[in-house]
């Protein structure tokens, strides 16, 4: 998949791009949210670029595309495809020197059309941390609907944290 946007470019990522990576996920307020912890180091990037480029996307389980901005890697959006081959989750971050420009939701909407247009596939869901305003304004921008919040259902960073539940089917999604 190699999406081009009006300001962007959702590609595979390569071996150049792991500095970038890894200087995103190293800053705390990028990570506040996210499964991993900061600082990332820029080894664990290389070894995460090298095995990415050795997995087929096409498969089930998650893959990472690298979001380009004006040249930039500037944040990636990640594809977890079912086992079905019918149905994906659906993750984004953004470099917080970008962040409010619209870019993830650029990212995230190229990424559906592809998922729901391209492929084929029935529903894409998500879920974030709830206090995680913008993601959740973000999902519901493009058309999520919440289904569901679970409370104390994530361990991470020292504490137990609600997660909010997003859908989106195929029939609802709107070009």
């Amino acid at each position: 998949m190699r999406l081009t946007t009006d300001r962007l470019v959702v590609r595979h990522f390569t071996p150049e791009d792991a500095a970038a990576f890894a200087a995103w996920r190293s800053d705390p307020e990028v990570a506040r949210y996210q499964s991993w912890d900061a600082p990332y180091p820029e080894a664990k990037a290389v070894e995460f670029v090298r095995e990415l480029l050795a997995s087929d996307p096409d498969a089930p389980g998650w893959y990472q595309y690298a979001v380009e901005a004006d040249g930039l890697v500037v944040g990636d959006v990640g594809v977890c495809l079912h086992e079905n081959g019918m149905q994906a989750e659906i993750g984004y971050s953004v470099a917080r020197a970008h962040q409010r420009r619209g870019y993830a939701t650029e990212a995230v909407h190229g990424v559906l059309g592809f998922l729901f247009e391209e492929r084929g596939l029935h529903r894409v869901s998500a879920e974030c941390d709830a206090h995680n305003t913008p993601s959740a304004k973000l999902l519901t921008r493009l058309g999520f609907r919440l289904e569901g919040r679970r409370p104390e259902n994530t361990w991470t960073k020292g504490a137990w944290r609600d997660d909010l539940l997003f859908g989106l089917l195929a029939r609802d999604w709107h070009t």
